[in-house]
């Protein structure tokens, strides 16, 4: 009876309609990983796509030496409901959740993995310093959403003032990280209960890394480990993550605040949504009107 080989890491990829990008994001793990003392595997939990990406995956899954295990819904699940089937089939001690638009660079994953383990008392939550293609920084290290950081990301360029998200040169303990990349322990996941499957796409990192911040779980970003994120490579368009993040802020306050912070929360986001209305008709951009007057539309 053969012995079954033991697994150190489990890298999980969500992949849905990003057929050349999720084979760049395979083929750089596996570069990264040449002849590393690191055992792992890679699940890639495909969402019933319909652009070759079904037939490239089964393919690449045939030759062992890619480290794949396939596995296909027939149905979209979504990127939470995705990620806790890859946990279930996961064999490693330790998970990596990947984006499928992520390019690895150098060794970055063995930077990430041998930080965590050396840390892993203080330490349940790790991501590395993400970048744009171009090579610059990709703010991915955040604060919680509470009504003034959600002010600041909807009226001020949050981002941009690093007052939501940002991008720190030392290695430091955040409120959250991007799903792009997160590191942790099967354990400490499963203790979690996993991502909430009632969310579709666009704040579970959010709302898992809340919930452990609830039990006392620490987040950190590591920016010794650099990892390429092309962001929202597998959403059509702008309209639909607009759409997504108003519908993942009211989820979230329904779920975490109270209804006084709920309200002021709906009341924010009516606000954008107007103020984007009236300047998409004074610009004369459809774009800016017709997705705004669905965002104004959820409730």
């Amino acid at each position: 009876m053969a012995k079954t080989k033991k697994i150190d890491l489990s890298i999980i990829i969500i992949s849905f309609n990003t057929k050349n990008i999720t084979k760049n994001c395979l083929e750089s793990i596996n570069r990264s990983l040449f002849k590393s003392k690191i055992k792992y595997e890679i699940i890639v939990i495909d969402n019933n796509s319909f652009d070759g990406s079904k037939k490239m995956l089964e393919e690449y899954s045939k030759n062992k030496k890619n480290h794949i295990i396939y596995i296909q819904t027939n149905q979209n699940l979504g990127f939470g409901k995705g990620n806790n089937l890859g946990v279930k089939n996961a064999k490693g001690k330790y998970i990596l959740f990947l984006n499928s638009d992520t390019i690895i660079l150098n060794r970055s994953i063995e930077k990430l993995f041998y930080f965590y383990q050396k840390n892993e008392t203080k330490i349940h939550f790790l991501g590395p310093k993400l970048l744009n293609k171009d090579l610059t920084p990709q703010p991915s290290a955040a604060y919680f959403f509470t009504l003034p950081v959600v002010f600041s990301s909807l009226f001020l360029k949050g981002d941009y003032w690093g007052l939501t998200r940002f991008s720190p040169e030392k290695t430091k303990k955040v409120d959250w990280i991007s799903g792009a990349c997160i590191l942790t322990k099967k354990n400490y996941f499963n203790k979690l209960k996993g991502f909430d499957e009632k969310i579709f796409m666009y704040m579970e990192e959010v709302d898992l890394l809340y919930r452990a911040n609830k039990i006392g779980f620490n987040v950190y970003f590591y920016p010794e480990s650099k990892i390429i994120h092309l962001a929202s490579a597998s959403s059509s368009g702008k309209t639909f993550p607009i759409l997504q993040v108003y519908k993942g802020f009211l989820f979230f306050y329904k779920k975490h605040y109270s209804k006084i912070n709920l309200l002021i929360l709906k009341f924010l986001l009516k606000l954008k949504a107007l103020i984007a209305i009236i300047i998409g008709k004074i610009k004369k951009n459809n774009y800016l009107i017709n997705t705004y007057e669905e965002a104004f539309k959820i409730n």
